[in-house]
């Protein structure tokens, strides 16, 4: 059956033709393998996407240049989010995204987004009422699953901003992290209850959390019994930065799991892109580690090669990347422009999407690049620590609110794509 991009792409007067798609991929499926990702899957494009209704828009104006950038955008897959209702609901929802994308032979991406104290109440606030409430819909969601195949990214930011993160009077008692920690352990128990599910964890992004706090946190969670963890979700930090942080998490959680015995525990041993002992540290340019600065990670390279070594490859934890907005990298506003927080991670200008998603991605541990952030979604209305309402950024004018489209950033994003954006040429089974 033709889709509806196909029959919108045609009705554009955008011929496809296997020249504009490429050639088909020999052998891509969506067999089942139990609980890992073959290179050759293929993932879902969800139907009636924001960006395939978006070149319709375009077409009715007249904007055919536009409409194309959409056209192809709407030809890639991007997760699904899962942002609450009730366990009816949501087990109706899941079961339905994943009975089409079987249909279409491929894999669904699904995020499962509601986990009480979402974002700290800020800009994506929302999610259960409570951990029991949240566990009952967790597993209404695994529910729909069922049996068929699917990878489950599960809730973006909830171990990287823990209820201990957000204020110094959001949790004295440490009850509400206690109650998050939990809450995570039990979706990864009951989605890998099911048999084709491949479930990911949080784990930030480069730029946040230290390699050991984030592997404490991640084995706190129950990663060991998942396939592996996240990085980079609605942020914009560089692949190839992004696949060295996430290989280091995953040295470092062998190492204080499975390492030597004088490591058990002790995730706080492992060097980061913050800090690293094999350094100098004299004060002398290049002779300490900076986050900001890949030329100085080799410190960090150093300490894991001596301490670390060559693991059984078996024993590592692999990780998938959402690059859905970093093909030109994170941004860094003009020195001096601003006195407060920039807010580097909120609508930054001139940004693009970033590399194509595929399970062939060619780094040992990261099972996937995948468009996990809906690309043309706000994060929100940001001030950039100015007195507002709008947004310096965009002369003035107010972002719409966090996960609202907009046409004007999914545009950019498309124009900037890193590689260049085409139409996907796994789009017909």
């Amino acid at each position: 059956m033709l889709s509806r991009t196909a029959k919108l792409l045609l009705a554009a007067g955008l011929t496809v033709t296997a020249a504009a798609l490429g050639p088909a991929a020999a052998g891509a499926s969506a067999a089942s393998t139990g609980h890992t990702l073959p290179p050759d899957t293929r993932f879902a494009v969800t139907p009636d996407n924001e960006a395939e209704r978006q070149a319709l828009t375009d077409l009715r104006q007249g904007d055919f240049t536009d409409a194309a950038a959409m056209a192809k955008l709407a030809s890639w897959p991007e997760a699904t989010w899962f942002t609450g209702g009730t366990p009816d609901q949501v087990r109706s929802q899941v079961r339905a995204a994943v009975r089409t994308a079987a249909a279409e032979r491929a894999v669904p991406v699904l995020v499962a987004y509601d986990i009480p104290l979402r974002d700290c109440s800020q800009y994506s606030s929302g999610g259960a009422a409570s951990d029991a409430a949240y566990q009952q819909w967790i597993s209404a969601f695994a529910q729909g699953v069922g049996s068929s195949r699917a990878v489950v990214v599960v809730e973006p930011d909830a171990l990287a901003n823990l209820p201990s993160d957000c204020s110094a009077t959001t949790d004295p008692t440490g009850a509400l992290t206690a109650g998050r920690i939990a809450d995570i352990n039990y979706a990864v128990t009951a989605l890998e209850a099911k048999p084709q599910t491949v479930v990911y964890l949080d784990a930030g992004n480069s730029q946040w959390h230290s390699v050991g706090d984030m592997a404490h946190r991640l084995i706190q969670a129950g990663v060991g019994q998942a396939q592996g963890f996240f990085l980079n979700v609605s942020n914009y930090q560089p692949t190839d930065q992004t696949d060295h942080y996430g290989t280091w998490v995953s040295q470092c959680l062998w190492f204080a799991t499975d390492g030597p015995a004088w490591a058990a525990g002790h995730t706080d041993y492992c060097a980061s892109q913050y800090y690293s002992s094999t350094a100098p540290n004299d004060g002398k340019p290049g002779d300490a580690v900076s986050p900001t600065d890949p030329s100085t990670w080799h410190w960090t390279d150093a300490w894991y090669t001596q301490n670390v070594g060559t693991p059984p490859a078996a024993q590592l934890t692999h990780f998938v990347v959402d690059t859905s907005r970093n093909g030109q990298g994170a941004w860094t506003p003009t020195p001096g422009k601003y006195t407060g927080d920039p807010q580097v991670w909120c609508n930054p200008p001139g940004r693009g999407i970033g590399a194509e998603p595929t399970a062939a991605t060619g780094v040992p541990l990261v099972d996937a690049y995948l468009y996990i952030k809906t690309i043309g979604e706000s994060d929100g209305s940001c001030t950039r620590g100015t007195a507002g309402p709008g947004d310096p950024e965009y002369g003035g004018t107010v972002d719409p609110a966090a996960g609202a489209w907009w046409p004007a950033q999914a545009l950019t994003l498309a124009d900037n794509a890193v590689p260049a954006l085409t139409f996907n040429p796994r789009l017909f089974p």
